[in-house]
């Protein structure tokens, strides 16, 4: 999606971690195949899962034949070709059609003929396959030899059998066919009896059906060879290579512009034209390798991926330059702020880097290095303009999002690493924990000096937290202890909460009348804090609900008895309380009643440790369990292992499972939405996504028809009440759309306090989506005039609501001002350009035809000028 600049999540996940993807051609289907084998056909168009399937091992890749009636995956040394889901309602989406051998050695990649009469596979064994999707007489396989590494890529000439294939070492070689396509011939009846019969001898032999088979041999004798198609190999052309680390990691071919990418371990992508080999570019995109690569359909833009940064590039190579660049965080997520109108998030990570993502397009619009170790907290100012980082690197930025620059950097007297980040409500006074001083640092904003330094905790501090209403300031520590202090009383301690454990987060109700606080016993507890008196306990040890590591001794459940929540925040309107911490679970609390409302599992990922609640005996061995076994010791990401005393080729390094766990929990201001920063990433769960019928005060006169029919009379307030009892949303864009502009101010008036707030929840919503700018600000605009004292008086509770409002004209007026100081600056240049020339005239007064060419000179100057402009 990058020419709309968005970016989309399916709602859908496998059980591990996702290793090929095949598309089919018309962009219908996608085939999501993880580590384990396990297969999801989802529809992209509906963006739902229609049928699972298991291939049982592996799988290495999953391409789609152009015609899109079969798909062949390769899974160890063994192709297998499916008919693919069509149009036709089959009650088995995956159909096994043939079963082709062949490589002694685990398959690699396939590419198909553009008439999907044959398709080529490439192995580990340095050979590559050509096999016929038909039964062909002149072509069942065909071996090719010739590489000295595995074989990266394969691909067809366009409308062809000629090949070209790619291995490992950077070698490429060009073979040519004796056949056209037009020259493959059907196998003649009596042949395909022969073909039956042998295939039926050697299924005795296995015990599960695997389709039809052909079994290639590398080395077929002269009768078997004879009147087939035979293969040349014309060329072989090597790609520039230093040292191992340099090896050829994946490639991409553009038939129609005989356009070949290749991508390197050491991050350096080759464009060539072939069948020539000509360089026609070399980039160094990434120090990683690149791990994918893909061109579009007119050949102008080329996407990277690079797993080991989590990187997307796409790269219009004609004209040098990115379409899209997006990387996330190198390693795991710490912390996250939403921005006071919900439109972005800041996130901050263990790798130093400050990233600002747009909640409405999923993408990082900038990130800011300039923290040299990891990041522990950020915030946004309440203006929305100004982002605080906190780092172990001893130092807190302020970053200004309208010049996106480090502005002011706040240290201490002598260095210390910052743990948490607070800053008040004004946004003039930041603080910062030490978590070896056990100091908090107060700094002054405008000026960036140091104001005080508050000592008085006996143990790291762990959280701290600004009073949204007062200048009080709340800090926890592990000395089992909350202090609050008054900014505005010479920073003195105005109470001292004490609890029985080691206070881990701390946090303030949106209205400042509560304070939120978990600790190392599992216990969340809510204090009047003007009283200094607990109001409730809520025991969250158990909702946790600690998945067993593969390597504990311990099962999960007693595992679970020292887990405790990391992380607190309040819903928007305060009512809820979300938790989370070392678990695949975030929970919601009822504030009031203190009773779990709901848990939220953030994965069900098993590639990632600590998620499974039960030991699996099938992993457990006489010596122990296989996690201990380490097979891909220094494997490097497919880059071979030199011999020890060379530079390449880490022999210490370990596979590992990184551990599920929610770092950072934060809800939007809007209360539509709340987000995590987790193992899997930066996750954001809204209430804005499916179709949920959910009727209000439903009537049995209540029908779509019925609106319609007053609507019709005219009614316009009943039929607005009607259509919200109704509660489908697309009804009430139709009768709010229906309802004249004049008429407005009149409906408005007589809405019911109760529709007042539901009509606002919907004009916010609708900005978000609707092109009918100007009528919806007259209706937002109407409702707030009339009923602007009512709602002050429940403005805690509508709080969210006005500022998802804000949030969506904040966005249209950021558009449409842009727009207009552009034509603005463009309307003023016309001018100014028509009056130096008009002045050029006046001075040319004495010749008639100066002035005429002068003239003519002027008008197409200024339509140049606006043409440009």
């Amino acid at each position: 999606m990058a020419l709309s600049n968005k970016c989309e999540t399916l709602p859908l996940a496998t059980r591990h971690n996702i290793m090929c993807v095949g598309l089919s051609p018309d962009g219908s289907l996608a085939i999501l195949i993880d580590e384990e084998g396990a297969a999801l056909l989802v529809s992209l168009i509906g963006k739902s899962v229609i049928h699972h399937f298991h291939f049982h091992k592996p799988v290495h890749s999953v391409c789609f034949s152009p015609d899109g009636k079969k798909f062949v995956i390769t899974k160890d040394n063994i192709a297998l070709m499916y008919h693919a889901p069509g149009r036709k309602r089959e009650f088995n989406a995956f159909v096994l059609d043939k079963t082709y051998y062949g490589p002694y050695d685990e398959t690699t990649c396939i590419d198909w003929t553009d008439d999907s009469k044959c398709f080529a596979v490439g192995s580990k064994d340095m050979s590559t396959w050509v096999f016929g999707a038909e039964r062909w007489a002149n072509l069942i396989y065909y071996s090719l030899g010739g590489h000295k590494d595995t074989i990266v890529a394969c691909f067809f000439e366009e409308n062809s059998l000629d090949l070209y294939t790619i291995s490992q070492d950077g070698a490429l070689c060009v073979w040519q066919c004796d056949t056209e396509l037009d020259g493959l011939k059907p196998m003649l009846p009596k042949d395909e009896a022969k073909e039956k019969n042998k295939t039926k001898e050697d299924e005795e032999f296995i015990e599960e059906s695997l389709g039809e088979e052909i079994r290639g041999k590398a080395s077929p004798n002269e009768q078997e060879s004879r009147d087939k198609v035979k293969y040349s190999r014309v060329a072989k052309y090597f790609f520039n290579k230093e040292g191992d680390f340099n090896n050829l990691t994946s490639a991409a071919y553009h038939k129609k512009a005989h356009l070949l990418v290749t991508g390197l371990a050491s991050g350096i992508f080759h464009l060539h034209e072939l069948p020539d080999f000509n360089l026609i570019h070399s980039l160094s995109i990434s120090d990683q390798r690149i791990a994918s690569i893909s061109i579009n359909c007119t050949g102008d833009w080329i996407a990277f991926g690079c797993s080991g940064l989590g990187q997307l590039l796409v790269w219009e190579w004609q004209s040098e330059s990115y379409v899209l660049k997006q990387q996330g965080h190198f390693n795991s997520m710490v912390s996250l702020a939403y921005s006071p109108d919900g439109q972005y998030i800041v996130t901050g990570g263990d790798d130093g880097k400050v990233k600002v993502w747009n909640t409405s397009s999923s993408f990082c619009f900038v990130t800011f290095t300039e923290h040299t170790s990891g990041i522990t907290a950020v915030t946004f100012t309440s203006s929305g303009y100004v982002i605080l980082s906190a780092s172990l690197d001893g130092t807190v930025r302020a970053f200004d999002l309208h010049r996106y620059r480090n502005f002011r950097t706040f240290t201490s007297p002598r260095p210390t690493q910052f743990s948490c980040l607070a800053v008040d409500s004004s946004g003039e006074i930041v603080s910062a924990g030490s978590q070896d001083s056990f100091e908090i640092f107060i700094w002054s904003m405008q000026s960036g000096r140091l104001l005080d330094v508050l000592s008085g905790h006996e143990g790291p501090i762990s959280s701290l937290s600004f009073n949204p209403v007062k200048c009080v300031l709340a800090s926890a520590s592990w000395d089992k202890t909350v202090k609050l202090w008054d900014m505005l009383d010479s920073w003195r301690t105005k109470e001292t909460l004490t609890l029985n454990s080691d206070v881990l987060v701390v946090a303030f109700r949106p209205d400042g009348k509560e304070l939120a606080v978990a600790s190392l016993n599992g216990q969340i507890t809510f204090w009047d804090h003007e009283n200094a008196m607990q109001t409730g306990s809520i025991e969250g040890r158990h909702d946790l609900q600690m998945g067993r590591k593969e390597l504990d001794k311990i099962t999960a459940k007693q595992s679970s008895k020292g887990k405790s929540f990391t992380t607190l925040c309040y819903s928007a309107d305060g009512q809820s309380i979300l938790a989370g911490g070392l678990s695949k679970f975030v929970c919601i609390y009822n504030v009031k009643e203190q009773i779990l409302m709901k848990k939220f599992e953030i994965s069900c990922n098993f590639s990632l440790d600590a998620m499974e609640e039960y030991l699996d005996r099938r992993k457990m061995t006489e010596f122990g369990s296989m996690a201990l076994i380490d097979e891909g010791a220094g494997d490097e990401d497919g880059v071979a292992i030199p011999l020890p005393g060379v530079k390449r080729g880490d022999m210490s390094s370990r596979h590992f499972k990184p551990e599920i766990r929610v770092t950072c929990l934060q809800f939007s201001p809007t209360g539509r939405s709340w987000a995590a920063t987790t193992t899997e990433g930066l996750l954001i769960y809204s209430l804005d996504s499916g179709l949920i019928f959910d009727p209000f005060e439903l009537d049995v006169d209540v029908t779509p028809s019925n609106i319609h029919k007053i609507l019709h009379q005219k009614e316009y307030t009943m039929a607005i009440i009607m259509a919200f009892k109704l509660n489908e949303k697309k009804l009430i864009q139709e009768v709010i759309e229906a309802i004249p502009s004049n008429e407005v101010d009149v409906v408005c008036s007589s809405l019911p306090d109760l529709y007042v707030e539901k009509v606002l929840e919907f004009l916010a919503s609708a900005f978000e989506i609707s092109c009918h700018l100007e009528f919806y600000l007259i209706w937002a605009h109407k409702l707030l005039m009339l009923h602007g004292q009512k709602l002050k008086t429940r403005s805690e509770k509508l709080l969210p609501v006005i500022q998802f409002l804000q949030k969506s004209i904040q966005r249209h007026f950021e558009d449409v001002s842009k727009l207009c100081e552009w034509n603005i600056y463009n309307i003023k240049y016309a001018l100014a350009i028509s009056q130096q020339r008009g002045m050029k005239r006046l001075a040319d007064t004495e010749d008639e035809e100066d002035v005429d060419s002068d003239s003519d000179y002027i008008m197409q100057d200024v339509h140049k000028d606006n043409f440009s402009s």
